[in-house]
């Protein structure tokens, strides 16, 4: 009986483990191909930001092309664009760019020469005191919303739904941007008046009690639009905005979910893990596979446009990592002490941007923000950045305001 048992156990044994054995081969091949498919795409994506980099630096350095500004700047640099530049890394040769060059006029020394028949809009950008910082933009907020609008998962945001644009107004691209990102998906927007620069003045007055009543006043043109039987599925808005409208509905006995809103896109700089799974868990009804309303984080301003954020779950610890709207912009998370260089994956440093369309060009720029460089992958393949918050010589002199 005992040789029985052992001579089923030894043929039982040559039986499974080749097929134990081939298991383990095939996920070995499946690896190496998704890393070999990986490797593949990140390698056409950094051909095709080779090749947006030398056109775009021969658009705006061209005689007949060029915008006022940097056909001037031309001068002033130590090297040829039109001859030096034919990489991406090539950029590096250029100084930073000073935000301070957007301030004041004339404006039209931004517009490219190749682009002097298109109407233009102009847009402030960063910083809600003092002479305003303004970008002139033709058509790059349309096609950074159209491309953006390609993330967005339809049953979430139902093409044909109506929007709320909930955040900044006035001379802002945001609110034209989104605008436009609801057209585009078939929509009408509706928008609220919100006036970013009157919310900095009550912070630094200290007026918080005409700050609460301010942003009571924007929750309640929300709600009333939201309630007038417009039939609003999807809206942007701001994390405090959104923890404000939350709590605003809940008093009035209702919620976001409930109100028929399914899909969101907020960004600002107070997006953390933690406020993430309080969002997800309080304000938005649970996770939308369970069905609550379905968020999307983005990271962007006036000068890049607009990064997505790979896709937030609790399995990741509703962990936050954005990515760049690659060729037409970049970001690099790079040393503290050395913009120059970049960082090792995971490690902390600050952002830094370069846009390169045909409107505008800033060949590295460092942002009011540091975070962590995130590796790429399949979605995304080039580098990211997670973690987004003040950069720590800045902190202390940063008023957030309505983000």
């Amino acid at each position: 009986m005992l040789a029985w048992r052992l001579l089923l156990r030894y043929f039982s044994a040559s039986v499974h483990e080749p097929s134990r054995h081939l298991d383990q081969l095939a996920k070995q091949r499946l690896m190496s191909t998704e890393t070999e498919d990986l490797q593949s795409a990140i390698d056409t994506a950094r051909a095709q930001l080779d090749a947006q980099t030398v056109e775009m630096v021969h658009w705006h350095f061209g005689e007949a092309t060029g915008s006022p500004f940097w056909l001037q700047k031309k001068a002033e640099l130590n090297f040829d664009p039109l001859t030096e530049i034919k990489s991406f890394d090539d950029l590096k040769k250029f100084p930073l760019f000073e935000d301070d060059w957007l301030r004041g006029g004339p404006v039209r020394r931004w517009i490219p020469q190749g682009l002097a028949d298109k109407p233009a809009y102009v847009f402030e950008t960063g910083g809600t005191t003092g002479v305003p910082k303004t970008r002139v933009v033709m058509e790059d907020h349309w096609i950074d919303y159209e491309r953006f609008s390609d993330t967005l998962p339809d049953q979430y945001f139902p093409k044909g739904s109506n929007w709320l644009m909930l955040g900044p107004s006035g001379p802002r691209r945001l609110r034209l941007a989104v605008e436009h990102l609801c057209q585009h998906r078939g929509g009408i927007c509706f928008c609220i008046d919100l006036d970013p620069r009157w919310v900095i003045k009550l912070i630094k007055k200290g007026w918080m009690e005409h700050l609460e009543e301010y942003k009571k006043h924007c929750i309640d043109q929300a709600i009333t639009v939201l309630t007038s039987g417009h039939d609003i599925k999807c809206m942007f808005t701001t994390p405090k905005l959104l923890e404000a409208l939350g709590e605003a509905l809940e008093e009035r006995g209702t919620s976001i979910a409930e109100i028929g809103i399914t899909g969101i896109f907020s960004g600002g700089t107070e997006f953390t893990p933690q406020w993430t799974r309080y969002a997800v868990e309080e304000l938005l009804g649970g996770p939308p596979e369970e069905g609550g309303v379905y968020m999307t984080p983005t990271y962007g301003n006036t000068l890049m446009g607009l990064a997505c954020s790979k896709p937030i779950t609790a399995a990741d610890g509703y962990k936050i990592s954005y990515y760049a709207p690659q060729p037409r912009a970049v970001t690099e998370v790079v040393d503290m002490d050395d913009h120059t260089q970049l960082v090792g994956y995971g490690e902390t440093g600050r952002v830094k941007l370069y846009t390169l369309t045909r409107e505008f060009f800033v060949p590295g720029f460092l942002e009011r923000d540091e975070g962590e460089r995130e590796a790429p992958f399949a979605r995304y393949p080039w580098d990211g950045v997670s973690g987004v918050r003040p950069y720590r010589s800045l902190e202390g002199g940063t008023t957030v305001g309505v983000y």
